[in-house]
């Protein structure tokens, strides 16, 4: 198995360019965006969110820009949890250009989070096991 097991297709708009000819900084932030919620609904997070007041966080997010992103063009953008704590994970992203070259990577830390207590959460053993069982190993 890929060490990035989900992964996401993206069409580049020409409106996510900036006045220097290539896809802005911010429209990356999108995608790594897109990626995330991408990997949450393969997970399930999205239901359990809806029946326990209970979901994910963004607590930070950080993006290295390696090539730029021109229009016309699509971009694939894969993820892969790097690591499980007690209430928090860690999810990897790579954006790749139309030729399969790494154009950016992106790291995101997310915690586990009650909107009804408004507290940090343990990741539930159920999304711990569903996320090993898609990265096909053990955290």
């Amino acid at each position: 198995m890929s060490i990035f097991p989900v992964r996401l297709s993206l069409r580049l708009d020409w409106s996510e360019m900036d006045m220097f000819g290539h896809i802005n900084n911010v429209s990356y932030f999108k995608y790594i965006q897109a990626s995330r919620v991408n990997y949450w609904e393969r997970i399930g997070i999205n239901s359990d969110f809806k029946s326990a007041s209970a979901g994910p966080l963004l607590l930070s997010t950080g993006c290295r820009f390696i090539k730029p992103l021109v229009y016309p063009g699509n971009i694939t953008v894969q993820a892969s949890v790097t690591y499980i704590k007690n209430t928090s994970f860690g999810i990897k992203h790579q954006l790749l250009n139309d030729d399969g070259e790494l154009a950016a990577e992106a790291e995101d830390v997310i915690v586990m989070y009650d909107y009804n207590k408004n507290e940090k959460i343990p990741v539930p053993v159920d999304m711990r096991k569903l996320i090993e069982e898609l990265e096909q190993k053990t955290y």
